[in-house]
């Protein structure tokens, strides 16, 4: 860098950032640069999932990005006047961004470029090993990247765990066309936000992903389906599906190959069963959000009654390095039947929250210690509720327990999308038992019996329970109705509301005994 050079300052763009004054921040930073004649090259980047310290800004400097955080837009004079634009010391600094505890321990591949790079720039994606798994994938069979991902060990990141290679391989395997891609991008699980990062900070990831996944079975047209509750991520993707397809990297003819795929975006109202894939496919063909009844399966009769492949966006969003550098590269992260890096989202009463990607098989305590930094209140963390609404809390007995899909199924619970909520010696978990009887009530579609009456005849029972009303009688018929839930439901949202229940009347019996 020359004398004469701008220096290249980053602000985080996304809402996250953005709901704690970075344009503000922005703001600031040029005015101040302008008034001290120094100038400056400002990029919005992605977040880096240091949330407790956004608005991160860093600095460009030879020795690598600098941070320095949290910072506010009346900070910034002092910022100029310490030299933070050489990288000088002052007290919100916190040395080389990539150094920082936090990141430097994480395994980044899903989340490699978020925070690096300018979101929106084709030639910044580019420059960071973007579109090099497309790229690869368009000079191989269908069937060779579907064989790609089967050995990669990819299984859905949003709750099932199901293999992704598997479900490729059904829908490039059915006869009738055309066929459809589906981003379910409805990530409606309280204490997750990866999927919105992504959006918001490497969209041209998702792009490539669903476009990979498209080769892979034949199919010519894809949608993201998104929230209401998302406008900034869903005006991000817009932009970057439309200078995609101007660069050639959507559209009829995919980078010169004679290929052809269309992608659109497409805006739920937010209601938390669409997220379940034939709910999804019902709002998408205009419709109510009712489940359907399987079979037949998406995979051979979804969207329009046509194959289609429905994975969800973290699951896509891992394609393309898979393409790029190769199944037995990503397979070896992990641990027995799970494979690859889960983003992590550390949310509730934590003191560091934000986004931890990391290889499957690390513990809870790692966790909530070594990265989360433990409660914010400093209190004992007493349950953790792991993978949404509907997954069951876990004690700290078993914080030790490996996250991974099979060894959290034997005790009954789920990692599904990688949320991951606190709590601290405070909670009272026969509360939070009826929060979930009743988040179930609120949002089932109500197309079968026991999510839509069993929920509500749940929250009463358990009022009853926490009342001290016939408490052995209640408890009883509350885990009978559990068990008509779990077994009787159409699809995961009355089947899995009891866990959290379950899993409360389990590890904290003591919580549901009349006060």
């Amino acid at each position: 860098m020359t004398a004469t050079q701008p220096q290249r300052v980053y602000v985080p763009g996304d809402s996250g950032a953005l709901s704690v004054g970075a344009d503000q921040v922005a703001r600031s930073l040029q005015i101040e640069a302008q008034r001290c004649g120094l100038p400056i090259e400002l990029v919005r980047n992605g977040s880096r999932g240091l949330y407790w310290l956004e608005p991160l800004v860093e600095v460009e400097t030879p020795a690598g990005r600098m941070a320095y955080g949290p910072v506010r837009a009346q900070d910034v004079p002092d910022l100029f006047a310490a030299g933070f634009l050489s990288g000088e010391p002052h007290r919100l600094g916190h040395g080389l961004t990539a150094l920082m505890p936090y990141l430097a321990g994480q395994e980044r591949l899903t989340f490699a470029r978020v925070g690096l790079t300018d979101p929106l720039s084709l030639d910044d994606y580019q420059a960071h090993g973007g579109f090099a798994g497309l790229k690869r994938a368009i000079g191989l069979e269908p069937a060779a990247i579907v064989q790609e991902v089967t050995d990669s060990g990819l299984r859905g990141r949003g709750g099932a765990a199901f293999p992704t290679g598997i479900k490729w391989a059904t829908v490039r395997d059915a006869p009738l066309t055309p066929k459809y891609v589906v981003c379910n991008a409805d990530e409606g699980d309280s204490g997750t936000f990866s999927d919105r990062m992504l959006m918001e900070g490497d969209p041209y990831c998702l792009i490539e992903g669903t476009t990979i996944a498209a080769l892979a079975v034949g199919a010519t047209q894809g949608y993201i389906y998104s929230r209401s509750e998302y406008p900034h991520a869903f005006r991000i993707m817009e932009t970057a599906i439309a200078r995609a397809r101007a660069a050639g990297f959507l559209g009829p003819d995919l980078l010169g190959s004679g290929r052809s795929f269309e992608l659109e975006l497409r805006m739920g109202a937010g209601a938390y069963i669409c997220g379940e894939e034939t709910a999804m496919l019902e709002s998408l063909e205009g419709r109510p959000g009712l489940v359907r009844f399987k079979p037949p399966l998406p995979a051979i009769a979804g969207l329009f009654g046509r194959p289609t492949v429905i994975n969800n966006a973290m699951s896509l969003a891992s394609v393309p390095i898979i393409l790029a550098q190769g199944a037995a590269f990503y397979r070896d992260y992990g641990v027995g039947r799970s494979h690859g890096t889960l983003p992590f989202q550390l949310a509730g009463n934590i003191r560091h929250g934000g986004l931890v990607e990391k290889a499957f098989g690390l513990t809870l305590n790692e966790m909530l210690y070594d990265y989360g930094g433990g409660s914010a209140s400093g209190r004992p963390i007493r349950a953790v509720q792991v993978g949404g609404p509907l997954g069951a809390y876990v004690p700290e007995s078993q914080f030790d327990i490996p996250l991974d899909y099979e060894a959290y199924a034997k005790i009954g619970a789920m990692i599904g999308h990688g949320g991951i909520v606190v709590f601290d010696d405070t909670v009272d978990m026969a509360r939070m038992a009826r929060y979930a009887m009743e988040f179930c009530a609120h949002e089932s579609c109500g197309k079968c019996t026991p999510c839509r009456i069993g929920s509500r005849r749940g929250v009463e029972v358990i009022d009853r329970i926490i009342a001290g009303q016939a408490r052995a009688a209640n408890l009883a018929l509350l885990e009978s109705l559990c068990d008509t839930m779990l077994n009787g439901s159409l699809c995961a949202l009355g089947g899995m509301a009891p866990y959290p229940v379950q899993s409360a009347l389990r590890h904290f019996p003591e919580d549901f005994a009349p006060s």
